[in-house]
């Protein structure tokens, strides 16, 4: 039975998609000056050597992305979304030493998870847990944002987070939150191991019921000035020191 298809929009979105063989892409509809630029920047690169392309005006696109009202750049693809495996199948089949996910519990926005995908893709996450009924799998503003990055990192849907929170911690890895009551800074803390980055909400932070599943709390310190970052920017701090103390 053929898979249902979805439109994603922006020139890196779209182009990753195309260099990604695992990504299924049904149509791409473009610009002649979007495609001249592409054969140009990519000339080692025949990208669309095994897809239909169809040429289509700047209107067009914009008629094609809708409501979501995304900054297409010229490109829009029609794609399948990729095969998955579940986070059970991910753990037993990863041996990695270091280990870490991120899990976002009820963060909706599709430009702030998409903006959390670029930066955990840039970071070296190993994947993102997500809930399934928050997830918009199919927002052409989230793969805009992620500029790319959902082609280089898994995300893995769950019913619970809680539930997936508590088998995780039976597979030895530590949840430490992102809560903006806090007292203890994440940076004096040792990132090594296998680790679960716990983030919630943009307006209600991480529900009581779920904190009390962590094994950390910490917060990220700022100037007193200002409350709070927004989730994607705090993600983006978290997971580049992270990334920084398994280096050294």
């Amino acid at each position: 039975m053929k898979k249902t298809t979805f439109l994603i929009a922006g020139k890196h979105a779209v182009l990753e998609a195309l260099k990604n063989p695992s990504r299924k892409i049904e149509r791409v509809f473009l610009t002649e000056d979007a495609q001249k630029k592409i054969n140009r920047e990519n000339q080692n690169l025949n990208l669309f050597k095994k897809t239909h392309v169809f040429f289509k005006s700047k209107k067009e696109l914009d008629n094609l992305c809708g409501r979501d009202e995304t900054a297409h750049q010229g490109l829009v693809a029609e794609v399948e979304h990729l095969e998955e495996i579940t986070l059970k199948e991910f753990i037993i089949e990863n041996s990695k030493k270091n280990l870490n996910l991120i899990a976002l519990e009820e963060v909706t926005d599709p430009r702030n998870i998409g903006s959390i995908i670029r930066s955990a893709v840039a970071f070296n996450i190993d994947g993102i847990i997500v809930k399934e009924r928050s997830f918009p799998s199919k927002s052409k503003l989230m793969y805009k944002s992620a500029s790319g990055g959902t082609e280089h990192i898994k995300i893995f849907k769950v019913a619970n987070i809680n539930t997936t929170l508590k088998f995780l911690k039976t597979k030895e890895f530590w949840v430490s939150a992102f809560d903006i009551s806090a007292k203890k800074d994440f940076t004096k803390h040792k990132w090594k191991g296998k680790n679960i980055l716990l983030f919630g909400s943009e307006g209600f932070g991480i529900k009581a019921k779920t904190l009390e599943n962590s094994d950390f709390i910490f917060k990220v310190k700022m100037n007193d000035n200002i409350e709070s970052l927004n989730i994607s920017n705090t993600v983006s701090v978290v997971c580049h020191h992270v990334f920084q103390s398994i280096k050294q």
